[in-house]
């Protein structure tokens, strides 16, 4: 019931949404009718402005335009008003939404209803918020869904851009075209009136009501053959044709266990679905099985709604007639089938149907169903009762009310499964034939792969009570045929491990200056000069006199970490007499030459003779030395502007935890990224990286948890190591203040700073502007005036501000020195001026206003100070 009211509040909103906007948006037009009348509506009186809000409202609410004039239909608005509403709102410029018409009886008219509209749009949204915003649930019932539904798209709105159809009843409120032509010709639109009389010029009533239109054509034809000879006798040369123009509307009456009953106003092309659909459909207790059309008190026709939405079957060629009544009964049964269906619903049955009906309704059962046995709990009376349906027997089983079928999954299980894992080349599931053995299992799996460990292998084999037995073998012996073979049993899990599953991977590094340092896969006989090839060769600034082995001790000792093992290797890498073979784990660092540096460069830009970028010749190189190699000052150089940026290094203090993923992630790239791997390769960096950071991967044995942890402690030791993987380095620059001519009247002194990579020494021309900044009344640049001083130029900017801080003025000068305002005695001693300086006044900050609080304490501290003054004195 709860359904079925939530369904009902939201029809009568939707009606009352349509009828109050149509007043609010023309109250003068239908000011003489019924909320629940609207026949007498012109929608040409509407503007498009109201059509838009009219539009607008019923969007709000989900609302197409055609399920619009739908609602206006039902309402009463005529098929010829309803036209005129659906030309105006498809010829709507989106464009000029909100435009008001231009002609001046719609101005005043919208002038005069937008109060109406106003109020009433705020009225009915209130009414709107409290029955009709809710979240809507989709119908337990199979066909709930059909006639209403908030995302509806099946209106069964009747076509009427069709030919006239013969057999179409006429009846008052019918237009028809008669169009005569040949040797006579004449065209005529004629209106069938309440009586059920055409009434044709020049030839009077002729009753038409009741006539199909091929009945019709016949008593037209012998009427006008009276006044057009040409019509007559079987060689005519004046002919007669009759179609429908404008159709009536009917008023058709919807009774019973409905939405929304109620007598509707539709067109005369309305099949019984269209008027099920203007009602909202059968309600919660309505049948979907058993509709009647029922035409003077006779049941002409039974509708079945179900064969409608499974066979796609329905008598669409019935037209309803004005007058008819469509009787909706309550339903006879109801049916629940939940489960592994593809529609699992609630669904009305009929007496006589079967499992099978009911099952073709539910679309039949999903892929994972168990068919073979449905159960089925039944009322008998006084308690239910349980019974199995198999699978023979659902073309005979009966369906009654009340019933509740489930249909369960088939179980997750193998009735042929074995499995075999490890080092084969293909693993995965096999079927287990009738006699498969062991070897026959490893055949089918293309055999054993070379790493493959074959004096043990382990059997996981299922007993019939689920518990487990691990069988040991040898599949060595079972393959060259010296130990008898094993005949394998449903749900064996053969697992053959890898050699490398069962030891610490063995790899190599090399550290330092190579081209490509890092970690490599090791192999025996591997020397230095071998693992300098893998690594690109050597850098320039290799040292080849001094390169290390650190190696793992093999006996662990208290504090000793590593055996260190000096080597000498040939610059061209040509194999020595004696060469040092690799261990596994070794890490060859191989070090600078000693003194060697890359060259360093500097900048010199501004006014020099010949800017640009400079080599640092020696390690004394210093700001004078530069300038001159560059020629010099320029005649417009200003020297004491001149400024130094040097680089600063911060390095990034990254968590030891991102360091190591970070580590890591390098690693793995750096690794993976060499498309010139060789297999071995490639098998080491699959094993290493293989499930890690996958914390779903499924382990199937102990062992297997034991073999990954080992490789996950690998990986995290080789990325903890320094190699190429250091700290992120980020480079800022900032300015060091110098004094030029200090340094080119005293090269080599204090103040000739020695220069760095990547210093710039910046020469501006010269300046003659001051620039003012801060707490003043005019912040501004002015001229440079030679033996002027501050005040003057900060009189120049109009002065200092109320809260300007003058004690703390300060002046930043060309080259970035800082001089600030002193003070001795409470007199201030303000800096000097220089071209291409910057004034800067700090301001004293908000002023804190003193609240009457305050101010009586003070008061009153000052009266008690006051009186033992006095008292002291007297």
């Amino acid at each position: 019931m709860h359904f079925q009211h939530k369904a009902i509040l939201r029809v009568l909103t939707i009606i009352l949404l349509f009828t109050s906007t149509l007043i609010s948006i023309n109250p003068t037009t239908v000011q003489a009718q019924s909320l629940s009348e609207l026949s007498n509506l012109n929608v040409d009186e509407l503007s498009d402005a109201q059509i838009r809000e009219l539009i607008r409202r019923a969007g709000e609410l989900g609302l197409s335009e055609t399920e619009l004039l739908q609602m206006a239909k039902l309402r009463g608005l005529s098929d010829f008003q309803i036209e005129k509403l659906k030309n105006r709102i498809e010829g709507l410029d989106s464009s000029a939404m909100g435009s008001a018409r231009s002609s001046s009886q719609a101005g005043k008219r919208d002038a005069r209803s937008q109060g109406d509209l106003n109020e009433i749009t705020q009225g009915f949204f209130k009414y709107q918020q409290e029955l009709f915003f809710f979240e809507e649930e989709s119908s337990p019932y199979f066909g709930g869904d059909l006639f209403y539904n908030k995302n509806r798209k099946l209106t069964f709105e009747p076509n009427i851009n069709i030919p006239t159809p013969k057999n179409y009843i006429l009846g008052p409120g019918d237009m028809i075209y008669i169009d005569i032509y040949g040797q006579s010709e004449r065209y005529m639109e004629v209106n069938i009136n309440p009586d059920g009389f055409a009434i044709v010029e020049n030839i009077g009533p002729i009753s038409l009501s009741g006539k199909s239109i091929e009945e019709a054509t016949n008593i037209l034809k012998n009427r006008l053959s009276n006044f057009y000879e040409g019509m007559r006798g079987s060689n005519p040369n004046t002919y007669l044709q009759v179609t429908l123009g404008n159709v009536r509307s009917i008023q058709v009456h919807l009774v019973g266990e409905l939405r929304l009953p109620g007598t509707f106003t539709l067109s005369s092309f309305s099949t019984v679905f269209n008027a099920l659909y203007a009602a909202g459909g059968p309600s919660e207790n309505g049948t979907y099985r058993n509709i009647k059309l029922i035409r003077k008190n006779k049941t002409i026709s039974t509708i079945d709604i179900y064969d409608f939405i499974t066979n796609g079957k329905a008598d669409l060629n019935l037209q309803l007639e004005d007058q008819d009544v469509i009787l909706v009964e309550p339903f006879e049964g109801r049916a629940t089938v939940e489960g592994e269906v593809k529609r699992p619903k609630i669904f009305e049955v009929k007496n006589g149907e079967t499992f099978a009906d009911l099952l073709r309704y539910t679309g039949g059962f999903t892929d994972e169903a168990f068919q073979d046995r449905i159960a089925v709990s039944r009322i008998t009376g006084k308690e239910r009762s349980v019974s199995d349906i198999f699978k023979n027997q659902f073309d005979i089983f009966t369906v009654k009310g009340g019933d509740k079928y489930t249909i369960n999954k088939v179980l997750n299980r193998f009735t042929n499964r074995v499995q075999i894992k490890g080092a084969v080349f293909r693993e995965g599931n096999y079927a287990l034939t009738e006699g498969l053995t062991l070897k026959q299992l490893i055949a089918n799996a293309d055999g054993v792969r070379g790493e493959a460990y074959l004096e043990r292998a382990s059997i996981l084999r299922t007993s019939e009570d689920l518990s487990t037995e691990v069988l040991t073998v040898n599949v060595r012996d079972i393959l060259n045929g010296s130990a008898a073979d094993i005949p394998l049993q449903r749900e064996d899990v053969i697992r053959i491990s890898s050699i490398y599953d069962l030891q610490e991977e063995f790899y190599v590094q090399v550290t330092g200056e190579v081209r490509n340092p890092g970690t490599y896969p090791f192999s025996k006989q591997m020397t230095v000069e071998d693992l300098i090839i893998l690594a690109g060769g050597l850098r320039e600034a290799a040292s080849t006199k001094d390169i290390e082995i650190a190696r793992r001790v093999g006996t662990p000792q208290e504090g000793l970490f590593s055996t260190l093992i000096p080597v000498n290797v040939d610059k061209s890498l040509v194999p020595s007499d004696n060469p040092q073979v690799l261990e596994p784990f070794d890490n060859v660092i191989i070090r600078r030459k000693p003194n060697f540096n890359l060259e360093k460069i500097v900048y010199i830009e501004g006014q020099v003779n010949s800017p640009g970028a400079f080599a640092v010749q020696s390690a004394q190189e210093r700001i004078s030395d530069v300038i001159s190699r560059a020629g010099g000052l320029t005649t417009f150089a200003y020297a004491k502007g001149a400024t130094l940026i040097r680089r600063t290094e911060y390095f990034n203090t990254e968590s030891e935890q991102l360091r190591r993923q970070k580590n890591l992630m390098d690693l793995q790239l750096k690794l993976q990224a060499d498309p010139n791997n060789t297999e071995a390769q490639e098998l080491l960096l699959e094993r290493l990286f293989k499930d890690l950071g996958n914390k779903d991967a499924a382990k199937s044995a102990v062992e297997s948890a034991a073999v990954s942890e080992v490789k996950r402690e690998t990986v995290a030791g080789i990325a903890e190591s320094k190699g190429d993987f250091g700290q992120v380095k980020i480079r800022e620059t900032e300015a060091v203040a110098i004094d030029l001519e200090k340094i080119m009247n005293n090269p080599g002194s204090a103040f000739d700073l020695i220069l760095e990579e990547g210093d710039i020494i910046s020469i501006p021309r010269q300046l003659q502007t001051v620039r003012l900044r801060g707490d003043i009344v005019y912040p501004t640049t002015v001229r440079y005036e030679n033996t002027r001083g501050l005040k003057h130029y900060i009189n120049k900017a109009g002065g200092f501000d109320n809260r300007a801080n003058r004690k703390r003025t300060y002046v930043v000068y060309a080259n970035g020195d800082v001089a600030r305002t002193r003070s001795f005695l409470g007199l201030r001693s303000y800096p000097s001026i220089e071209p291409g300086a910057e004034v800067f006044v700090p301001t004293k900050g908000p002023r804190v206003p003193i609240r009457p609080g305050e101010l009586v304490g003070l008061t009153t501290g000052l009266a008690t100070l006051v009186l033992i003054i006095s008292q002291i004195t007297q």
